[in-house]
């Protein structure tokens, strides 16, 4: 009963975001309350509520300072000598874009966290993507793509849990994944170049009529640049350092950056005034998924799933387990969380590969091909991607329509070198 209402309460979620009959903050507070009440767990889902709720209360608190401090950055035209010199760079070509978009997100995500990412490669190519009349579904794909792809590193979340999980060395695990690895980078680049191909065709007849002069030319002021770059550095120093919590960083520094750009008093309540609306917006969302993922966990939604997965692998099928693990990792990230997964169905499945002499790390590597990897940046169990649509301002139904095919799309093409190089079956 619980497992099939864990089921229902993902399929429901998805099909009414996707289809927009409810906003998500709606459908992420309401499905899972209404299913956890039929499951009979009456007001302790108050409480399951507020246990998800503390989970996220850092990256919800993260995200409203970050919000301001780039958009005080941005009312200060920070970034528009950065976009000036890029468009004279590369012009107005979005292959080349989107392209270059891929290759920054790849490379901020090197310290593997999904928040940094998203906050560093947003807001610096956004004004960008607007200038040129590019959309922003765009920009959140290929950033999730490149995001997602990079998470596999072995110092990412996923690896290092699959490794203690099946108690191996991170570098046992991951060493023999580097060609798929490669070759799922070099995927994301040529899905990259598609979609900037795309957006060329679409904008065809307005690009021609662009003159990047004029758009060098826009917003041109750019109080305190050196200044506000410096800022810019030393926070992103700070993140990947890990020195401080990234909520401190971002009070701290949109403190510093507002008493800057905007010392009167007045400008700065009319700043904060300006940029409130989207943070509150995008919190709130934040915190309607920190009580779904609260509901989901504590209610033994995940759990019960996990089991019944589990249960249901014919094994017959046992020496098919990792080509299978793989297939089905992707999509595993929209029904559980990395913790639930890696420690709860992956030695499971681990273990039934065993039986059928099929070793154990083959059914990891395959698990990080796709699971909360590809699959982390439209999870709705995770924050990273709430933080990722709402630097972006797209719709979370229309970032997963667009994306889920593609992220999916990346698992299979490395799923089918490892399979071809043996790198599963070794």
């Amino acid at each position: 009963m619980t497992a099939l209402l864990g089921f229902l309460t993902i399929i429901i979620l998805l099909a009414v975001i996707m289809m927009k009959k409810m906003s998500p903050i709606i459908a992420l507070i309401l499905v899972p309350i209404i299913t956890a009440l039929i499951g009979g767990h009456g007001l302790e889902t108050g409480k399951y509520i507020m246990e998800g709720i503390k989970s996220i209360a850092p990256t919800g608190t993260m995200f409203i300072f970050a919000i301001l401090f780039f958009g005080i950055l941005t009312d200060a035209g920070t970034f528009q000598p950065i976009i000036n010199k890029i468009l004279k760079i590369i012009g107005k070509d979005p292959v080349k874009i989107t392209v270059g978009t891929a290759i920054l997100a790849m490379l901020v995500h090197l310290d593997g966290s999904g928040a940094v990412t998203f906050l560093i490669t947003v807001p610096a190519l956004l004004p960008l993507y607007q200038a040129l009349g590019m959309r922003k579904t765009t920009l959140a794909t290929i950033v999730a793509l490149g995001a997602g792809v990079m998470n596999i590193l072995p110092w990412g979340g996923p690896t290092l849990r699959a490794a203690t999980s099946l108690k191996v060395p991170v570098t046992e695990l991951f060493n023999p994944l580097l060609i798929p690895v490669l070759v799922g980078i070099l995927s994301v680049f040529l899905i990259a170049a598609f979609l900037g191909k795309q957006e060329k065709i679409r904008l065809s007849s307005s690009l021609e009529s662009i003159n990047i002069q004029e758009i060098s030319n826009l917003n041109t002021e750019s109080k305190n640049f050196y200044i506000n770059i410096f800022i810019i550095l030393i926070a992103i120093y700070a993140l990947i350092s890990g020195k401080l919590p990234p909520t401190v960083i971002f009070m701290i520094a949109f403190c510093i950056s507002l008493m800057i750009n905007y010392p009167s008093v007045k400008e700065q309540k009319e700043k904060i005034d300006s940029h409130a609306k989207e943070a509150l917006m995008m919190a709130s969302l934040l915190f309607a998924a920190g009580a779904f993922i609260g509901i989901m966990q504590k209610s033994g939604m995940i759990t019960e799933m996990s089991e019944v997965i589990v249960s249901v692998i014919p094994h017959t099928l046992g020496k098919y387990l990792p080509i299978l693990t793989g297939v089905v990792s992707m999509p595993a990230s929209l029904l559980f969380d990395p913790d639930s997964f890696y420690f709860g169905i992956l030695p499971v499945l681990s273990n039934i590969s065993q039986e059928f002499g099929v070793s154990a790390i083959s059914v990891g590597r395959a698990a990080i091909l796709g699971q909360m990897t590809t699959g982390f940046p439209v999870s709705p169990l995770t924050g990273s991607t709430f933080l990722l649509i709402g630097l972006t301002g797209v719709e979370l139904g229309e970032h997963q329509k667009k994306t889920i095919p593609l992220a999916f799309a990346v698992t299979i093409v490395m799923l089918f070198i490892s399979v071809i190089t043996g790198v599963l079956y070794q």
